[in-house]
């Protein structure tokens, strides 16, 4: 199948700086390729000479097979192109924006002499407003009155005016807010659904991972890589970036990619700070070049003692967790089996006619005890390993816990499940069932609240948000995870270590009006395989 846009031998250079160098790649029809690269790799430039916006020295661009001549407009070749910054039109009114090229009136073949329809354009806009979680309303507001996230999503807006075969987005998540990200993560896998290819240029790896089909990195004004997300993980991209050498992928690691984000501003700060200086490139270049290598050598040491760390901690939670698979068992199929087969022999015995009715009740009681003590093992064996999540999944599981635990602590429990849930990998399930179970236990233990709403829903195919808000006391706004282990806490601290191994995110948000959120957000593959009950084995 033919690439819908083939970019081939691209190189630009701005004086005797070089930007780009002999840049090649294709996107198909439907595909999301992502593009990464520090400050000075030369994306930007490339986004806009792909807009049209600049010339290359040397190379060729196809779209839909047909090779196109500077300088031409992306909109009239049915490309939506959002910006980095929003570039709006300040004598123009939000509507006027938003159609800015794609005004609607009559005749549609005259666009100089159309008359046009404000009306429609006003109703298209209300609506386009409505599907990224905006008001109607500021379409009345003033340009100058708007802050720069809103003006964002204006230009946003604008790129959904008309239907596009592709789209060119480079970096517009820095000024928005997490949940106009989220929005528009969600409207890069809808185009992708509808066959809409899409060029996403960012450096957050979260969002990266989530949408994309293949993630191109930009290095040095050349093509470091051309990954398949689904076969990469973001230590082999961080890895790309700061020009190191990948770590093996037969050793997992955990990143603290908070602290890597520091590294990473200072890495590039440095490199930016490098191409300014006008005299004598050679040598800051190479220069740059040592700077850079001396501050991968120095992430590649902390890596490597982070990683030594969180394997023994891997290591320590997967044989706990073999542990308690191998006891609730052998409570479930040894001793609960043995007390079941006294219980029958003790009823055997109540019914002889012989037995006195004194020691008939005393049987009767014996059995009630055996009874009591049989559901107190299996709640034990339940605690250490929920029996059902081998055989029905995380979502049966969950429904059966947080049902038991309902009703003996007298908290009612909101479980809300993606109805797309479908079976996790073992390790995933498990973590996020202990998540939950821990979450739940400091409820009952500090909360003192009356409900708890948990839901599980997926953010991106990628990606699993895991919410738990009760409705109890919250925490002190001074409130300091850290110091929870020198006052023998160590629940939320288990949460936190088994979100980091599985390379997500862990929030906790006090609740004005009372209460506490825990929100945990966990990477997974998109592409699911369907696992049997042959997996525990």
């Amino acid at each position: 199948m033919q690439p819908q846009l083939r970019v081939k031998n691209i190189s630009k250079s701005f004086g005797s700086l070089p930007i780009l160098q002999q840049v090649s790649f294709d996107i198909h029809k439907g595909e999301v390729v992502g593009l990464a690269g520090s400050i000075g790799s030369g994306k930007s430039v490339l986004m806009m000479m792909l807009a049209g916006m600049y010339e290359p020295d040397e190379g060729e661009i196809y779209f839909n097979q047909k090779r196109l001549s500077w300088p031409f407009s992306a909109q009239s070749l049915g490309i939506g192109v959002i910006q980095q910054r929003p570039t709006l039109v300040e004598h123009l009114d939000i509507v006027g924006n938003i159609f800015l090229g794609n005004e609607i009136g009559w005749p549609n073949r005259f666009k100089a002499l159309r008359v046009l329809d404000e009306d429609k354009m006003f109703r298209k806009a209300e609506q386009i407003m409505l599907q990224l979680g905006m008001q109607p309303d500021l379409l009345r507001a003033r340009l100058s009155d708007l802050s720069i996230e809103q003006r964002q999503m204006i230009a946003i807006a604008r790129a959904l005016t008309i239907p596009a075969k592709m789209y060119f987005i480079d970096e517009p998540t820095i000024v928005l807010s997490y949940p106009n990200q989220q929005r528009l993560l969600s409207l890069i896998q809808s185009w992708q659904k509808q066959g809409v290819a899409v060029l996403f240029s960012s450096n957050n790896l979260d969002h990266l991972f989530a949408v994309t089909d293949r993630i191109i990195i930009l290095r040095q004004t050349h093509i470091a890589a051309d990954l398949r997300t689904d076969e990469t993980t973001r230590e082999a991209v961080v890895s790309l970036l700061l020009g190191a050498e990948p770590p093996s992928q037969a050793v997992p690691t955990i990143w603290d990619y908070d602290a890597y984000n520091d590294f990473r501003k200072n890495t590039e700060r440095l490199h930016y700070n490098q191409i300014l200086l006008e005299k004598n490139l050679a040598g800051e270049d190479s220069l740059n070049r040592q700077l850079t290598r001396q501050l991968a050598d120095q992430v590649q040491v902390l890596d490597q003692v982070n990683t030594a760390l969180l394997e023994a901690q891997r290591r320590l939670m997967t044989e706990r967790e073999e542990e308690r698979k191998h006891l609730a068992r052998e409570i479930h199929d040894q001793v609960i089996q043995d007390l079941l087969s006294i219980n029958y022999e003790l009823e055997e015995l109540e019914l002889d006619p012989q037995i006195s009715p004194n020691l008939a009740d005393s049987l009767e009681e014996s059995r009630q005890s055996i009874r009591a003590l049989v559901e107190n093992l299996r709640q034990i064996c339940s605690n250490l390993r929920p029996l059902t999540i081998d055989s029905l999944g995380l979502g049966a599981a969950l429904q059966s816990y947080t049902r038991e635990w309902s009703a003996r602590t007298g908290i009612k429990v909101d479980l809300s499940l993606d109805e797309n849930l479908g079976r996790l990998p073992e390790e995933s399930e498990m973590s996020i069932f202990r998540i939950i179970q821990e979450g739940l236990n400091n409820v009952k233990r500090h909360a003192q609240a009356t409900q708890v709403k948990i839901s599980l829903q997926h953010t991106t195919p990628r990606s699993l948000m895991i919410s738990l808000r009760d409705n109890g006391k919250g925490i002190a706004e001074e409130f300091d995870l850290s110091l929870l282990s020198l006052k023998g806490h160590y629940g939320l601290l288990g949460i936190s270590e088994r979100v980091t191994l599985l390379g997500g995110r862990f929030r906790l948000q006090r609740i004005p009006e009372g209460g506490l959120l825990l929100q945990v957000e966990i990477p997974h593959p998109r592409v699911e395989a369907e696992l049997g009950p042959e997996r525990s084995n």
